[in-house]
């Protein structure tokens, strides 16, 4: 079986966490945690890194110290990751659903202007699979109207746009490290701002709001959490780090391999190699069916043949939970559905084979042909 994805683990990643172990350091407050942060938030010409648990603890957090309001509305792009909505649901503001682009498969300004309202507090700038939003539009539209940005670069490490680094845009900025991410901790993520008064307010959030020194300990003064990034954790993610560009350049050869065996299949629908703000990093290489098709039935019969696949994200705005918190009538948003229901991606591994990368495009197009 050829797996959607599988870590790079290389023996340099092995030494840096058998090295931590042999210092004595495992928790949060070890020196690699710092240096790990500020490696980190210069990759990405930030000030401030603020490692935590996860990427979806990462945005938690970040929506968390905006201190939203309950008349308060949050716009996130239906197709992503259900942390994103979490996220706002775990806040006292309303999540409004935005579409997305046919094409790039990412929220565009004229989606964004569509669901704005005098209630607009915050948007989640979600780049989808790789391929960067066209940022440019959207900052100057919230910036008009004092909307604040927080990016979710989780998919697109050390991608640019228009030359600069996704995780640079907005207030703050948001990472995961899951084991199928650019690099991996394991599990892991990073918030990035350059807001000193912002990064510090996160710092003591993630470490149960500890009042900062000289302040007396185990005196708190909001709730926190125990969000912290072990210094396992930290040495893994250091390491990878030093090859973070080399891996995200193998990405994209590989989806411009898929993309050679795919493009001219005009029953597919796949993202645009590039942009004219951008070239896609391939995260992960996604596919859309055609709509006779049924993409459970594909993905059977592509593992028969020794392909693994995984779905694309559900529409956040068809999700079962929203019936909990009274958002169970949500507006129809054709392409996030489109996608929901017909989109599959392919293994992209850094290192999978060239023969395997034609093995899964070959077979992918035997078994539409046969339907």
């Amino acid at each position: 079986m050829i797996p959607v994805s599988r870590p790079r683990i290389t023996n340099d990643d092995v030494e840096a966490v058998a090295d931590i172990l042999r210092q004595g350091f495992v928790s949060g407050d070890a020196p690699i945690v710092a240096e790990f942060e500020r490696d980190f938030a210069k990759a990405v010409n930030r000030s401030h890194g603020i490692a935590v648990a996860n990427g979806s603890v990462a945005l938690d957090l970040a929506l968390h110290a905006l201190d939203l309001n309950e008349h308060d509305e949050v716009v996130i792009p239906s197709f992503t990751i259900a942390s994103c909505l979490f996220a706002v649901l775990r806040t006292k503001a309303r999540p409004v659903f935005a579409d997305v682009d046919p094409s790039t498969w990412n929220l565009t300004v004229e989606n964004l202007q569509n669901v704005v309202t005098p209630r607009t507090r915050a948007l989640l700038a979600v780049h989808v699979y790789g391929l960067p939003i066209d940022m440019d539009p959207i900052l100057r539209f919230c910036a008009d109207r004092g909307i604040t940005i927080i990016e979710d670069a989780a998919e697109s490490h050390t991608v640019t746009y228009n030359g600069r680094v996704c995780g640079s845009f907005g207030l703050a900025s948001t990472f995961s490290f899951y084991a199928n991410k650019a690099i991996t901790c394991g599990e892991g993520g990073m918030i990035v701002t350059d807001d000193d008064r912002f990064a510090a307010r996160l710092r003591s959030l993630r470490n149960l709001s500890f009042l900062p020194a000289p302040g007396p300990r185990f005196v708190h003064e909001e709730i926190g959490w125990n969000f912290r990034l072990s210094a396992l954790q930290a040495a893994l993610g250091k390491s990878q780090l030093l090859r973070m560009n080399d891996v995200t350049a193998e990405k994209r050869r590989i989806g411009l391999a898929y993309h050679q065996f795919l493009s001219n299949n005009s029953s597919l629908a796949m993202q645009p190699a590039s942009t004219a703000y951008s070239n896609n990093m391939y995260w992960v290489v996604g596919i859309v069916l055609p709509k006779e098709c049924d993409a459970r039935t594909i993905a059977a019969a592509l593992r028969e043949r020794g392909v693994d696949t995984r779905p694309f994200f559900y529409p956040l705005h068809q999700q079962p939970v929203l019936a909990k918190y009274s958002l169970d009538v949500q507006p129809s948003l054709p392409v996030s559905e489109r996608l929901g229901r017909s989109g599959l991606y392919l293994p992209s591994f850094v290192g999978i084979t060239d023969d395997e990368i034609a093995h899964c495009a070959t077979t992918l197009l035997d078994v539409l042909a046969k339907i």
